[in-house]
């Protein structure tokens, strides 16, 4: 027969008999039972919650179940090294990380610990990975744009700066691409913004394809990687997006801005109830924990632009959910949904059939909206949002009728184009400048008589045009005045178009 924690802890306390009051109010424990990355200990009693306990032999651990007689603790490192019996000492501290400009380039773990090889990390401060999020008092209102470089989204779902938007999608249908192309775009535009990838259950492999892809792009530099690979155990990938998130918070404090990007929350909601069910919680819907909701919303609540007052740091989270079959009505979707700022469907019929980024405009949106753009932009995205809409509307009734009416066929025509200049390739973040310019020429019907098949190359060259032979019209676009209205300045309009109709009779030669 099995013996159980609970009749080890009862034999202890009554071998101890008088001496329990001592034992309970003592800091050094025993270990009761452990396995599979978690130990149940007896005899501190004034652990707190999320306090670093020290098991020897360099091995730590974090109190996590609080209970009458145990205390239920995640090992953070080789649990094989802990075994019943083993002494347990209380620290005093708060789990807590590493912070600091010493870590950016690097590829550390959720303790800090180095992974690259590249030596020792060096910090001047750490920082708990569990901290109270900013309460309202502290915040102000979201309107700096946090730049991207991806087409699709600067324009139609635009992101500002301490923003939660949630990217969202079946497997393999582009969440990470969007991901690398904002990090590549803060290191080419020199935008300042410091950011952190938390990887979570990923590929090793696939985690040093991204470091290599950053390398190249210049991006490494200016970013900070944090992995719990699939290979660590569900308390280090638990704890990832906690740690990543205190070294982001370092920056936002200081009056900086970071950006972080959590790939992916479902993997760390499946390590958070592996973790809850060795340590006995009970399970709620679908064998989740039932404050799995809370374990995220602490999170990404943490994510916030702070008021002047208090610095004016933001900190703006991408986290990353992966769907079955494009089903957003499940638990953890449903979840981080309610929590987060809006939206990013990548869906994965568009994936497939060449449309590159695959976002699906009709089941994304953010919630800041036109706030974070700048008047340029919020001339031109207004627009694009209408076309794209009624597009999709009349490609789907059209597919089912042959007889069209001219405005139909125009608006189809021009739904097509669009379509086509929001396609992207990867590791190839735009400036805003040249997205407000081509954008411009694709609702201003200046695409409505290029073959589809060309307007990848129009845009090229008209941006290529214009930066040799009207390089003011740029700086113009991307200094344009922000304020209340969202209408295109008119001189603007009709200086670009001006441009628009000096390079078509000059340079442009459609292919035939």
């Amino acid at each position: 027969m099995a013996i159980r924690s609970e009749d080890i802890v009862k034999s202890l306390v009554d071998q101890i008999g008088g001496f329990d009051q001592k034992v309970r109010t003592s800091n050094v424990g025993t270990v009761v039972e452990v396995g599979d990355g978690i130990a149940r200990i007896y005899g501190v009693s004034q652990a707190m919650s999320g306090e670093l306990l020290d098991f020897g032999h360099g091995t730590m651990g974090m109190a996590l179940n609080l209970e009458e007689e145990t205390v239920g603790a995640i090992i953070l490192g080789n649990y094989q090294a802990v075994a019943e019996g083993t002494e347990v000492t209380t620290t005093g501290r708060i789990v807590e990380v590493p912070v600091g400009d010493g870590l950016l380039g690097r590829v550390v773990s959720p303790l800090g610990e180095p992974l690259d090889g590249k030596g020792p990390i060096v910090a001047t401060e750490f920082r708990p990975v569990e901290v109270v999020a900013p309460g309202v008092i502290m915040r102000q209102e979201v309107r700096t744009p946090l730049q991207t470089g991806v087409k699709a989204i600067d324009t139609m779902i635009p992101i500002g700066r301490g923003q939660r938007e949630l990217i969202i999608g079946d497997r393999a249908t582009g969440k990470t691409a969007i991901i690398v192309d904002t990090i590549i775009n803060q290191a080419r535009q020199k935008t300042g913004v410091v950011c952190i990838y938390v990887a979570i259950g990923q590929k090793e492999a696939k985690v040093s394809q991204l470091v290599r892809t950053l390398e190249e792009n210049g991006a490494l530099s200016n970013t900070i990687i944090v992995v719990a690979s699939a290979s660590a155990s569900a308390s280090l990938q638990y704890l990832a997006p906690y740690a990543g998130c205190a070294m982001g918070e370092y920056y936002r404090d200081k009056g900086g801005d970071a950006f972080i990007a959590y790939d992916d929350l479902t993997k760390h909601a499946w390590a958070y109830r592996q973790v809850s069910l060795l340590l006995k919680r009970p399970p709620g819907r679908e064998a989740y924990p039932g404050d799995v909701f809370y374990c995220h919303s602490r999170l990404l609540e943490r994510a916030a632009r702070l008021s002047e007052e208090y610095g004016g740091g933001s900190l703006t989270a991408f986290p990353v959910i992966e769907t079955q079959l494009g089903d957003l009505s499940t638990y953890i979707p449903t979840n981080v949904i309610s929590i987060t700022d809006g939206q990013i469907f990548l869906q994965g019929d568009l994936f497939n059939a060449g449309i590159r980024p695959a976002v699906n405009v009709g089941l994304s949106v953010s919630r800041v909206g036109g706030a974070a753009q700048t008047r340029a932009m919020r001339g031109v995205a207004g627009r694009l949002r209408l076309d794209m809409a009624r597009y999709r509307e009349l490609a789907a009734f059209a597919q089912f009728g042959s007889d069209l009416d001219r405005a139909t066929q125009a608006q189809l025509t021009r739904g097509q184009r669009l379509q086509e200049l929001l396609k992207q390739p990867q590791y190839g973040p735009m400036p805003v400048e040249d997205q407000v310019i081509a954008m411009y020429a694709g609702v201003a019907g200046r695409l409505d008589k290029i073959d589809v098949a060309d307007v990848g190359r129009y845009e090229r060259e008209l941006l290529q045009y214009l930066r040799s032979s009207h390089p003011e019209l740029c700086e113009r676009v991307l200094n344009e005045r922000q304020d209340s209205t969202s209408r295109l300045n008119a001189g603007l309009a009709e200086a670009l178009d001006a441009a628009f109709g000096e390079f078509e009779s000059r340079s442009w030669r459609p292919s035939r």
